[in-house]
């Protein structure tokens, strides 16, 4: 017969909390069902095992995750009410009570969703990631387990998201004395759903966790991963280097709409500026499916990767109309002036014309390499002491033929 649990039936910060029963366990901890003894509100109270709290690494991976839970908000993501240590030096995490499965579970237990079912879900957790990446957390070990379906009362599928144990953090949620878990070129998380970055352990930002909750996405919707894979090291090296099997494909006679494919290609995208930027974006992209839509909001419709325009086109601006001034005497006229004028008449400004799709392809003429400034009154006395010369000229002309 397994011994009892100590913590259960035992009444801990100062008697306001009563521990009633154990609903889970993992490798770092257990989480118990509790009662708070003044109002009489369920909670859920995860207790660190007191045997590893001489680890530092884990003490500050159980810190840091009540720390980023405490600074959320979001209806979609568990609510922390309090943290600490306990008296024996356990660490706790006091937060809301969920009855339900996680995402895990159901998958396992029902089958693969129907999108009308399972891209809800996914949209509201992504809205859940939004607000965590805004406050600097990057959650990095995204999975089903980590995504819990609250189901009772009114409430059905209503995800929360969990876990910000391996969060990467910003310096605002760091404490004096936290281990680092988040150096560069050391990897954390779960294999078959990290990031190509993740997986080589590089600098990761959002689209990190975007491609990690789409690859929760695809094996909710098919009940497989995008790749075939034996081992962990299969899975990572597949992240980083292999081709994804297309959504439609992965499950015979199972198709989902063309945009549902293009968008889960772009969230799959190898490298993390090919892919949405934002869970907001991600979950907005998924909101076009949901909606029937065929194609992208504009906003959301990648930008190509095109080179560097080059110098030309120019466009110029119109120049305002030339002051006439009185023409100069003939002797006046200096040798080192044009002898004719530029293409460009008047004092015009250079502005540089970025290509666009729907712009026809300019001709090819090459500009001046440094646009100059002409001087408008000298070119007009030039152009008219020429033409006075012409007259003269032709007047004699005429006069000798006369004769």
């Amino acid at each position: 017969m397994a011994p009892q649990d100590p913590f259960i039936g035992r009444e801990i910060l100062n008697g306001t909390v009563r521990i009633l029963q154990k609903i889970g366990s993992g490798g770092m901890g257990s989480v118990y069902k509790a009662m708070e003894i003044e109002n009489s509100r369920m909670v859920g109270i995860k207790i660190l095992h007191p045997k590893l709290a001489n680890r530092k690494d884990l003490v500050s991976r159980f810190g840091r995750e009540a720390r980023a839970l405490s600074q959320l908000s979001h209806p979609n993501t568990v609510r922390v009410f309090a943290y600490g240590e306990l008296d024996d030096g356990g660490l706790y995490i006091i937060m809301e009570l969920l009855e339900g499965k996680n995402l895990n579970q159901s998958v396992r237990t029902e089958g693969p969703f129907l999108m009308t079912r399972a891209l809800p879900i996914l949209i509201q957790a992504c809205g859940a990631l939004d607000e965590a990446h805004k406050a600097g957390i990057i959650h990095r070990d995204l999975k089903p387990e980590n995504i819990f379906l609250v189901q009772g009362g009114a409430l059905r599928d209503f995800p929360k998201l969990l876990d910000f144990g391996l969060a990467k953090v910003g310096e605002r949620q760091m404490r004096p004395g936290s281990v680092i878990l988040t150096q560069e070129g050391m990897v954390f998380g779960t294999p078959e759903f990290m990031s190509p970055e993740q997986a080589q352990g590089k600098t990761l930002a959002p689209a990190s966790d975007v491609y990690s909750i789409a690859v929760i996405l695809y094996e909710v919707l098919t009940g497989k991963l995008p790749f075939d894979a034996k081992s962990a090291m299969d899975y990572i090296s597949l992240h980083v280097t292999g081709t994804p099997i297309p959504l439609s494909q992965r499950v015979p006679g199972k198709t989902f709409p063309p945009l549902l494919d293009q968008i889960m290609d772009r969230a799959l995208a190898k490298k993390s500026e090919d892919r949405f930027q934002s869970a907001a974006e991600f979950g907005q992209a998924l909101q076009a499916v949901l909606q029937g839509a065929t194609a992208l909001p504009a906003h959301l419709v990648a930008a190509p990767s095109l080179p560097e325009p080059p110098t030309a086109p120019f466009a110029f601006a119109p120049a305002p109309p030339p002051v006439l001034q009185p023409p100069p005497a003939m002797g006046g006229w200096s040798p080192q002036a044009p002898a004719t004028a530029p293409k460009t008449e008047g004092a015009s400004a250079v502005v540089p014309m970025p290509k666009s799709a729907a712009s026809p392809a300019p001709p090819s003429v090459e500009p001046p390499a440094r646009p100059q400034k002409a001087n408008v009154p000298m070119l007009v006395g030039v152009a008219l002491g020429f033409l006075l010369l012409g007259v003269a000229i032709a007047l004699a002309l005429t006069k000798l033929m006369s004769r």
